[in-house]
């Protein structure tokens, strides 16, 4: 009978272990997972932080400092320096690959470059110029299957002549949508996504606390109330897209607002997160021990005064954390945007909430589905500072639970 219970016992311990070493085997495959997808994403990532130049001798002496700079033809200026520096070209097939080396907007950034320095009219000097994304492929991945010999000749010359340089990519986060992927840049959708976030936020905060708190403190328990109750947590768990076809049909087709705008973005995400936060705010207000109404009630408090010097400030704190994680799901939402029509190519950053922009997913989800390589870093990029911005609100949301929140 000893000897029974002595193997029963060693029978489960060693299932335990069993258990404990699936669960540690688990846990194990999932950091693998996340360390290869991280370390793909930051390696592509990190590509995308550099931009390499072109040093190439401009002569602007025929120019004076007062010449309007819209009567100046910068590209031909460019066309003539590089024919100048390559004279032994003499057919047109390669002058083509010529101009190809340099970016298609070369000749804006010379222009801007003499915009912020117009003492530079009236000289010959040396300007760096942005490389085609084709040729910094070749430097950032010693690719060159998108180019051909005579176009990695020069480059290499390029390089061994030290007239190539690498740069910070500080472009990229200012600067909108581009088809060319050297100068695309996030800009439009960073202001997007704030512009959003501004409208929904101020649309779904007011008005999911005040439900919130009338439902839990005010309202009569029936079935109408509990009608509603089952309605918020139907919403809540909705998939996305359907609040995309709500907003389509209601902003867009019945009240005829501005397509692809911030306006009708913001709108859209506020019916998304309007139930998360509700129901966020209704389980905090259950938190708070009744006995503090009591002792309200007790000194004379009407039920308005109770809400508002007592509930609210208790719980503030969680309501707040609610609202963050909202933010940051609304945030990282693609497809209600996508249905309002915020998919649209973008080359410019909006100046108000009626014009046309995009927002970071959308950014991301564009990019995503262009094959060119200077694209596909620039994704993983984007990617990483999405993810950035998310895992800053989640943060932000702990710190503040663990900071003002209180045990009964």
């Amino acid at each position: 009978m000893l000897n029974k219970k002595i193997n029963n016992i060693k029978k489960r311990n060693a299932k335990e272990r069993r258990f404990k070493a699936y669960g540690q085997l688990a846990i194990f495959f999932v950091l693998v997972f996340l360390v290869m997808l991280f370390s793909l994403i930051f390696y592509r990532a990190s590509k995308a932080l550099n931009r390499y130049e072109l040093a190439l001798e401009i002569d602007l002496t025929s120019y004076e400092k007062e010449t309007d700079l819209r009567e100046i033809n910068f590209g031909k200026i460019i066309k003539n320096s590089l024919k100048t520096k390559f004279s032994e070209v003499k057919n047109l097939k390669e002058e083509n690959w010529l101009y190809q080396i340099l970016s298609r907007v070369a000749d804006f950034e010379l222009k801007n470059q003499i915009k912020n320095n117009r003492n530079l009219l009236g000289q010959k000097n040396i300007f760096w110029l942005p490389l085609s994304s084709k040729a910094e492929m070749y430097f950032k991945y010693k690719n060159s299957s998108n180019i051909n010999e005579w176009q990695l000749q020069r480059l290499v010359n390029f390089e061994n002549e030290k007239q190539i340089r690498r740069v910070f990519n500080r472009q990229f986060f200012y600067q909108a949508d581009s088809r060319e992927p050297e100068i695309a840049g996030i800009g439009a959708g960073l202001v997007g996504s704030l512009m959003v976030m501004f409208i929904f936020l101020i649309l779904a905060f007011p008005i999911a606390v005040s439900c919130a708190f009338y439902l839990e403190e005010f309202a009569k328990k029936n079935r109408f109330t509990d009608l509603i109750e089952i309605s918020i947590n139907n919403l809540a768990a909705i998939p996305s897209i359907i609040y995309g076809l709500l907003g389509l049909v209601l902003y867009l087709q019945i009240m005829h607002l501005p397509r692809s705008s911030s306006l009708v973005g913001g709108m859209t995400l506020f019916m998304l997160v309007l139930p998360v936060i509700i129901i966020a705010t209704r389980n905090t207000i259950r938190s708070i021990p009744q006995n503090i109404r009591d002792g309200a009630y007790g000194l004379g408090a009407s039920k308005l005064q109770v809400v508002l010097h007592h509930l609210l400030p208790l719980s503030m704190p969680g309501i707040m954390t609610g609202t963050i994680l909202a933010v940051s799901r609304a945030l990282g939402e693609t497809a209600p945007l996508l249905m309002i029509g915020m998919v649209a190519f973008i080359a410019d950053i909006a100046n108000n909430f009626l014009e046309p922009t995009t927002a970071l997913p959308v950014q991301i989800y564009l990019w995503s589905d262009l094959q060119e390589q200077g694209f596909v870093e620039k994704t993983a990029l984007a990617i990483l500072l999405l993810l950035g911005v998310l895992m800053m609100f989640n943060l932000t949301a702990i710190i503040l639970r663990k900071k003002f929140e209180k045990k009964w």
